[in-house]
């Protein structure tokens, strides 16, 4: 029995209200293909990649504003744990942010404070 593979795209584009569904973007007018192209470049811009139906289906759950079937990690880490105590907390996301980012945020106001020094010295 041969196997065939066979690759398809489905972008989903909502603007405005309305959602308009493309096969390739090739058939996406060219104005909406220029702010495609720039919000899928920027920093909170990922690739999903959906390779079979229940992706599909998960899409389309999502589209009509049904939750999803899918596990999520928020609900993993609420789950019980074998000895059904809950599962241990996890740090929250402020005080993650600041242990990484600490020396990004005090290096300005370190510096514009000696700067402030420097020129307020009598």
């Amino acid at each position: 029995m041969h196997r065939v593979t066979v690759k398809t795209s489905t972008i989903f584009i909502a603007k405005g209200g309305r959602t308009r569904v493309y096969r390739s973007v090739s058939e996406i007018p060219q104005r909406l293909r220029k702010e495609l192209e720039e919000s899928t470049n920027g920093f909170n811009s990922a690739t999903i990649l959906i390779a079979d139906r229940r992706g599909r289906k998960e899409i389309l759950r999502a589209l009509q504003g049904l939750p999803s079937a899918l596990r999520t990690r928020l609900a993993a880490s609420m789950a019980p744990t074998q000895d059904g105590s809950p599962a241990p907390k996890t740090s929250r996301p402020l005080a993650r942010f600041l242990r990484r980012n600490w020396p990004e945020l005090l290096l300005p106001g370190a510096v514009g404070l000696l700067l402030w020094a420097a020129l307020n010295w009598r």
